[in-house]
């Protein structure tokens, strides 16, 4: 769908076309729920995800200035939902569970909620989470940045548009964010320092590329 098609389609809405909205669901949920997926690592929490941010879009669509591609400005919002959610999840207390003790008093018993645990044989789901976590390591100037670029898959000229900043600011950024997101995996144990010197080559190929 083309950038014109889009604001067709928006004005469709604005304008009473409730049902013209499909369209952009149905253009931009696969992308959307992968996107959250990546984030979350977790299948149900990603579509979950995906559906409030189809619900925002659709209920603030009157907000969207149409100065970035619906596709960036959706995006944005669902990279939100998934830094809340994150961030909710890390703080997510343990469960307790009342049972009856050995002399018949009532006691709690703490067990960790476990549906957030990354499958412990899946390793590419533990490679996954320890991405996630480092990119939540990083300030959320790089982190967004980082997230466009890397997992929604934006050109330098969207993200600088959809950020209000300069081109040469986003490549800068997205050079820091990635050897800051390397160094925290190797500390981690995640990456060798010849992923990281890899990583890096990789990112200043890219950058030269645009």
């Amino acid at each position: 769908m083309t950038h014109a098609e889009e604001q067709a389609v928006i004005h469709k809405v604005l304008d009473g076309d409730t049902d013209a909205f499909e369209a952009l669901v149905l253009e931009h949920q696969k992308k959307i729920y992968h996107l959250a997926l990546k984030m979350t690592v977790n299948e149900d929490d990603a579509l979950d995800i995906a559906q409030e941010a189809f619900v925002k879009a659709f209920t603030g669509l009157a907000t969207f200035r149409g100065d970035c591609r619906f596709s960036v400005w959706l995006y944005r919002l669902t990279y939100h939902l998934c830094i809340d959610f994150i961030r909710k999840r890390q703080r997510m207390p343990v469960r307790s569970l009342t049972v009856v003790d050995d002399i018949g008093e009532l006691a709690d018993i703490e067990i960790s909620d476990m549906r957030y645990e990354p499958a412990r044989a899946a390793e590419e789901r533990a490679v996954q989470r320890a991405v996630t976590d480092g990119m939540m390591s990083l300030p959320e100037s790089h982190r967004e940045i980082l997230m466009m670029r890397e997992l929604a898959g934006l050109r330098y000229d969207e993200i600088a548009r959809a950020l209000g900043i300069g081109e040469g600011t986003v490549k800068s950024r997205l050079s820091r964010a990635r050897q800051r997101l390397a160094a925290y995996l190797v500390k981690n144990g995640t990456f060798s320092e010849e992923d990281r010197h890899n990583t890096e080559k990789t990112g200043k190929e890219a950058k030269g590329r645009g």
